[in-house]
């Protein structure tokens, strides 16, 4: 699975990195995918994060 961030969304709350540090991290004002593949033991919380994303700025694809 790969998760995506839409940079022309994000308004850099902080919940993606918070809830899934294995998958997100803050570039200055804004989250950032950090991985080009979502490790298995973190799938759970990347979707967690991307339920949780207050302004649907991230996407996951199979």
């Amino acid at each position: 699975m790969k998760a995506e961030v839409d940079q022309n969304v994000c308004t850099g709350c902080g919940l993606c990195p918070e809830t899934c540090p294995e998958v997100f991290e803050m570039d200055g004002d804004t989250a950032k995918v950090k991985v080009k593949l979502v490790p298995k033991q973190a799938e759970s919380t990347c979707r967690e994060a991307m339920e949780g994303c207050p302004v649907e700025a991230i996407s996951i694809a199979q």
